[in-house]
């Protein structure tokens, strides 16, 4: 079987509304290696997104998953209800940051975790309004690519979005935008087009992650909370993709000293498998009535236990520490790198959670199309790479923090040849 042939079938069967990022198709995979349908092998670059951060096919996860695949794989938490449900909503709610009491629920995707918590900031706050940030991501459903500050290809073509849902711009250094712009962007709201005491929530990424790997400047997240505290205005924190040791800490709120109300967390919950989850203040999470949150799907059991597994591999090998060494070393090397590539503005993000931004040294433009190189030169060599960014200029990497040393050091290797054919193109 070959990568070609199931491309035209995959062609022939799946929507196109489904983007690829590859023709590569996945055979096998361990820790931070894939092997195709050709036999041909890659490093991982990518881990599905920040979703398997604990390594492809980790054994602890796997054995918990095969554990409880031998006992019972659905019964519907709001039917017949399970222990480990409760002892991850008991962890989650000791682990996410804030001091003060908190409850969970269990959904099955980040924009699930994302709708239930504007859901549940609306019905705490008996308010409609939701201010999201410019290059911000939160799904593909419909309050989740309103939500999303950025039109394609998430909003294009599918008329008007959801109401009451505004957008100010996010922190971009490289592009001259700041904490001060963007709380500005906050009060000319205020001032022209809504009225505070109507806002139930605002929502954003610790870093923003399809945007461009843009960190939240400690300013900005400070600002956020004391305007969220002075009106009345529920606080969420989106960390879908910055969750579970990809910043070098759990949860990415914890490097700036202040907690948000809710959390919505996804991806690297469950090591693979389709899991989120909402995390908040007791009072918030317990306004709505019995029935108005879960899911069929919600707290599957397989997914759960998966995520009780992710939380003893992070906790016992220490992967946060992992993480700020890994994404150390990444940054070292991407700096040796720009010594000779005029093309690299910027490398940023916290932990392993890293990114670097291209652009033309002649124009200062960003440069979507040098980027793209650097990925497909990368991918033919063995390395499997994220783009990114508003204007599609970013490499992101996300690796699984699992990775061994030789590995990440091989595929250090190709991403410098592949950067420097990519300006030989």
């Amino acid at each position: 079987m070959l990568n070609a042939e199931v491309a035209r079938r995959r062609d022939d069967a799946i929507s196109r509304g489904v983007g690829m990022m590859t023709q590569i198709y996945a055979d096998r995979a361990l820790n931070a290696e894939v092997w195709d349908i050709e036999g041909n092998r890659y490093i991982d670059f990518a881990a599905g997104i920040a979703v398997v951060n604990t390594g492809h096919c980790h054994p602890r996860v796997m054995a918990a998953v095969t554990e409880q695949l031998g006992r019972f794989t659905h019964t519907c938490h709001q039917v017949m209800p399970y222990e480990n449900y409760i002892r991850l909503a008991e962890r989650l709610n000791d682990k996410v940051p804030g001091d003060f009491k908190k409850k969970t629920i269990f959904v099955t995707t980040g924009a699930e975790a994302c709708e239930n918590a504007v859901k549940i900031a609306r019905i705490a706050t008996g308010r409609n309004a939701v201010i999201a940030f410019g290059g911000g991501f939160h799904g593909r459903t419909f309050m989740g690519m309103s939500l999303t500050g950025k039109v394609e290809p998430y909003k294009k073509g599918f008329g008007a979005m959801m109401p009451d849902v505004f957008h100010v711009p996010f922190p971009m250094e490289p592009h001259g935008i700041s904490t001060k712009d963007a709380m500005a962007g906050i009060e000319k709201l205020f001032k022209s087009d809504l009225d505070p005491a109507r806002v139930a929530a605002i929502i954003f990424e610790p870093v923003q992650g399809e945007g461009g790997f843009y960190p939240a400047p400690a300013d900005l997240i400070k600002a956020i909370r004391a305007l969220c505290d002075k009106h009345g205005i529920v606080m969420i924190a989106d960390e879908v993709q910055t969750g579970f040791a990809r910043t070098g800490h759990l949860f990415a709120m914890e490097a700036y000293g202040v907690a948000a109300d809710l959390t919505t967390m996804a991806k690297g919950l469950a090591g693979g498998l389709p899991l989120a989850a909402v995390t908040g203040k007791a009072e918030l999470m317990d306004a709505a009535n019995p029935g108005g949150l879960g899911g069929t799907y919600a707290g599957n059991p397989l997914g759960i236990a998966a995520a009780n597994a992710v939380l003893d591999v992070i906790e016992d090998e220490d992967l946060c520490a992992r993480a700020n060494e890994l994404g150390s070393r990444l940054k070292q090397r991407l700096e040796s790198i720009r010594a000779t590539t005029p093309e690299i503005i910027d490398i940023r993000g916290p932990g392993f959670m890293v990114a670097v931004e291209f652009a033309n040294p002649g124009t200062h433009e960003p440069d979507a199309g040098f980027t793209a190189r650097v990925r497909s030169e990368a991918q033919k060599r063995g390395l499997i790479l994220l783009t990114c960014g508003v204007y599609g200029n970013v490499v992101r990497f996300l690796a699984p923090i699992t990775i061994p040393d030789a590995h990440f050091a091989e595929g250090l290797d190709i991403l410098e040849a592949s950067v420097a054919a990519a300006r030989n193109g």
